[in-house]
């Protein structure tokens, strides 16, 4: 995994992003998509998290909300804290305080398979897949709560066993169909390109079922054609009621895709709004352009 590293976090001159310079301009042609206002209780809420490695903090009192239903973005300068918060919401890594609530019930103190089971699934900026298994073998170890888990269960329930196996294979050639790599469903998954291993990554998750979906940067390192096809089955299985929290540094990503976006700096919540809001906010200029 490719995280922030802490030393990033306070100094200034670390917190523009290479293409900081064409931030003013990319904010003032991108056309954002402001939604209708979601009011049902947040899905994922998370209050006075704080980290620290060593003397540095690399998280400071930061909160957010993802709302049930949305597309959440988080963005922010290098070194803003941005995986490290996402790492702190799965619980990755543990925080030294603060608490998070996924609809409605803590999941600070569970361990992050426990937080799978409970419905949150997250990616990485570097998408792990399994090299030397198939595309469709890698799909299906994503499968939670099978039958054949269980080892005496493998002697009794054979026809229910084979029957639910039938059921996910088809469910992962369905999923493979949907973002474009079903023809490759029993290649080597090595022989995937980056932007093919995050919508694997993509994919995988979504065998488990979840409720929420955490991505770290999906569009990072992938060509033009795949992130438009990586937003189009975002915002397909939005509609189908899947919840997301993303971030990213494409500001055409965020600001086409998100109803909401939260801004960190320096390890600290900076700004929230609409992407209108955002895009227009001073004090984000600030924090990526470094004025």
């Amino acid at each position: 995994m490719v995280d922030e590293t802490p030393d990033a976090v306070d100094p200034v001159e670390h917190l523009s992003h290479p293409d900081s310079e064409d931030l003013a301009d990319i904010l003032a042609d991108v056309e954002p998509i402001d939604r209708p206002a979601k009011l049902q209780l947040p899905l994922l809420a998370a209050g006075g998290l704080i980290k620290s490695f060593g003397g540095l903090v690399a998280v400071d009192e930061v909160s957010i909300e993802v709302a049930k239903g949305s597309i959440t973005g988080l963005i922010g300068p290098n070194g803003a804290g941005k995986t490290t918060l996402f790492n702190l919401l799965s619980n990755v890594i543990h925080p030294d305080k603060g608490r998070v609530l996924l609809d409605g019930e803590p999941i600070h103190q569970l361990q992050s398979y426990q937080i799978a089971q409970r419905g949150m699934i997250r990616t990485f900026q570097v998408a792990r897949v399994l090299s030397r298994l198939s595309v469709l073998e890698n799909m299906l170890l994503a499968t939670q709560h099978q039958t054949g888990e269980n080892f005496w269960l493998t002697w009794f329930k054979q026809t229910q066993i084979a029957a639910e196996e039938r059921q996910q294979r088809d469910r992962a050639m369905t999923i493979l169909e949907s973002i474009g790599l079903a023809h490759m469903a029993h290649e080597y998954a090595g022989a995937l390109s980056g932007g093919q291993r995050k919508l694997l990554e993509m994919g995988r998750a979504l065998m488990s079922q979840p409720q929420l979906i955490l991505l770290d940067e999906p569009a990072a390192g992938v060509n033009p054609t795949l992130i438009n096809q990586i937003c189009d089955r975002i915002l397909a299985w939005n509609r189908d009621g899947l919840t997301f929290l993303i971030i990213e540094h494409n500001m055409d990503v965020i600001m086409s895709l998100c109803d909401r976006v939260w801004v960190l700096a320096e390890g600290r919540n900076l700004a929230v709004g609409t992407p209108t809001e955002i895009q227009t906010n001073a004090q984000v200029l600030e924090a990526y352009l470094g004025q």
